[in-house]
C-alpha cells in the first residue's frame, strides 16, 4: 500500500484556484481508483488532460488459448521468446485467468514513438535483465535488475533502456495490487515483523513537465484491445500533485526473508497481494536450523490454487534441471515437491542462494499458444524415479 507523496506544485487546497504566472490556471484531475472510494491523486496539469484529436485504429493483442481447461504440470523456457526491438510487440501472455495475466517481454529498445496506458488492470513489472528510467506523466523511477515496478492502472507511461539486453516478468492484474494486510496495522503502516517497510518502496521524486501542443500518439489497453489515439497535448504535462495512487518501485534485494526451524509455508514469503492472487518472493536465506529439519520444501498438494514459479537466479535447491528464466507451472488438483533426490541433497544445507518470484492464482491458469512455443512438454513426468 503506498503512503501519501507530494511532488511537484500544487495549491494549498484541493479543488480551488491554482494559477500560472500568466494568471490563466491550471487544470485540476483526480486520478482515483475503485470509484471514489480507493486510493486516488490529485494532479495539476498545463492543458485539459481530455483533448483526444483522433482514434486511429483498434486491433486486439489478446492471447491466443491453447489449453483453457489444463491439469498438466509444466516448464517454460523464459528466455527463449524472442527478443524484439517494439516494447509492446516483445510482451507475451504465457499464462492468464479472468483476474490476471503472467507475460514474458524482451525489449530491445526503448518506447519513442508512444505513450502506453493500460486502463483495465495495474502492471507488476519485474526487471530480471536491464537497467533504465520508467518514465510516467507522474513522475520518473530508475530501475536495474531485481526491481519491481508498480504500475497503476491508467498511469501513462514509457520505459528507457540502457541496453538492448532486457528480460521483464510482468503479473498484469485486474484487481488492485497492495502490500500483504497482515503486515499493515489500521492505519496502513507497515508493521514491524513485514519484511520490509516503507523506506524500502521508492517513490518518483523526479516530475518530468512538459508544455507541448502537437500530435502525441497514446496507445490505451482496453479490454483486450489496444487503441491508437492521437492526443493534442504532451501526456507529460502535469506540474504537480499529491495522494496515494502512483507508480513505485521496490527491489526484491530489500525483502528480508523470515526463517525458523522448520521449513516455512510459501505465505512468509509474501510480497503482493490482490483478491485474486498473491506475490511472493524467494530470496537468500539461511536455512531451517532445527537439528534435524530438512530444508526441500515438503510435498503438497495445489487444491485452490495454481502455482507459478520464476526463477531468476541461484541454485534452485529443490528443482532438477532448472536454470534462470525458467518458468513452473504447478496446476490445482494435483500434488507437487521437491523432485527426486532433492530432499536428501537438502539435509545438512545451511542456507540458499535462490532468487525467484512466485505467483499463487485462486482461479485456473489456461495456457497459451507463445507459452507451448517454449514448453517442455515431459515436465509433468520428471517427478518419476
Amino acid at each position: 500500500m503506498p503512503f501519501y507523496h507530494k511532488l511537484g506544485k500544487i495549491p494549498h487546497k484541493r479543488h480551488t484556484q491554482f494559477r500560472k504566472p500568466d494568471g490563466s490556471l491550471y487544470y485540476e484531475q483526480l486520478f482515483g481508483t475503485i470509484g471514489f472510494d480507493g486510493m486516488s491523486t490529485n494532479m495539476y496539469h498545463e492543458h485539459r488532460p481530455t483533448q483526444v484529436k483522433d482514434i486511429k485504429k483498434q486491433y486486439s493483442v489478446a492471447p491466443k488459448i491453447a489449453k483453457a481447461n489444463n491439469i498438466q504440470s509444466y516448464r517454460l523456457h523464459g528466455f527463449k521468446i524472442p527478443q524484439i526491438n517494439d516494447y509492446l510487440e516483445s510482451r507475451k501472455t504465457v499464462l492468464t485467468n479472468s483476474d490476471c495475466s503472467i507475460i514474458l517481454a524482451a525489449p530491445k529498445q526503448s518506447t519513442k514513438e508512444y505513450f502506453y496506458k493500460n486502463t483495465d488492470a495495474d502492471e507488476l513489472i519485474f526487471v530480471h535483465r536491464g537497467s533504465g528510467k520508467l518514465r510516467t506523466h507522474l513522475g520518473n523511477l530508475d530501475f536495474k535488475y531485481g526491481d519491481y515496478l508498480l504500475v497503476p492502472r491508467g498511469i501513462i507511461y514509457k520505459i528507457d533502456f540502457d541496453t538492448e539486453d532486457n528480460r521483464l516478468f510482468i503479473v498484469e492484474s485486474r484487481r488492485p495490487i497492495y502490500t500483504p494486510k497482515r503486515y499493515r496495522n489500521w492505519f496502513g503502516q507497515l508493521l514491524e515483523h513485514s519484511p520490509f517497510c516503507e523506506r524500502d518502496l521508492r517513490q518518483p521524486q523526479e516530475l518530468e513537465t512538459h508544455n507541448e501542443t502537437g500530435d502525441f500518439l497514446m496507445k490505451v489497453k482496453k479490454q483486450g484491445d489496444i487503441f491508437d489515439m492521437v492526443y493534442a497535448t504532451h501526456p507529460f504535462d502535469v506540474v504537480g500533485y499529491d495522494g496515494y495512487n502512483y507508480p513505485y518501485a521496490f527491489s526484491i534485494h530489500d525483502f528480508e526473508p523470515i526463517t525458523g526451524r522448520v521449513h516455512q509455508p510459501p505465505p512468509v514469503h509474501q510480497t503482493f497481494e490482490t483478491d485474486a492472487f498473491v506475490v511472493c518472493s524467494f530470496v537468500p536465506r539461511l536455512y531451517d536450523y532445527h537439528p534435524e529439519a530438512i530444508p526441500a520444501p515438503y510435498n503438497h498438494s495445489n487444491i485452490d490454487s495454481d502455482e507459478v514459479l520464476y526463477y531468476v537466479d541461484g541454485d534452485f535447491m529443490s528443482r532438477n534441471d532448472i536454470d534462470a528464466g525458467h518458468i513452473s507451472l504447478h496446476p490445482a488438483g494435483i500434488p507437487h515437491g521437491p523432485h527426486p533426490g532433492a530432499t536428501e541433497r537438502s539435509i545438512g544445507k545451511i542456507k540458499t542462494d535462490e532468487l525467484a518470484v512466485m505467483v499463487d492464482t485462486f482461479k485456473p491458469l489456461q495456457v497459451t499458444e507463445d507459452a507451448l512455443k517454449i514448453a517442455d512438454e515431459d515436465y509433468f513426468k520428471s517427478w518419476l524415479e
